[in-house]
């Protein structure tokens, strides 16, 4: 889990995805549509994504691991949380307060 949490680090905006997961391509194209430049991380593409996807599986409970999105360090969540964020109007305002966005 460290492994996950330091890569949710790297970035304002951090998506753990897969190619094949088409909600993960609609949160990655919402958060862009804010101006935001997300780093993605398809596990299906990468050496060691397996191991990462357990660790994501055990952060969230066992629910699905993808997409995972990091904002600001933090770990937001995955679809619902970041469309729930959108309707409320908070994902704008999450997104400036992580230097993600600057208007």
């Amino acid at each position: 889990m460290d492994m996950v949490m330091k890569l949710g680090a790297e970035s304002p905006v951090v998506i753990l995805s897969k190619s094949t997961c088409c909600i993960s391509h609609s949160i990655e194209t919402l958060i862009r549509g804010f101006g935001a430049n997300p780093t993605v991380y398809e596990l299906d593409k990468i050496s060691n994504g397996k191991e990462m996807e357990k660790a994501l599986v055990e952060l969230l409970g066992g629910k699905s691991s993808v997409p995972a999105v990091f904002i600001g360090e933090e770990f937001i969540g995955g679809s619902n949380e970041i469309m729930s964020l959108n309707v409320r109007g908070k994902l704008k305002q999450i997104l400036l307060k992580a230097n993600a966005i600057w208007i």
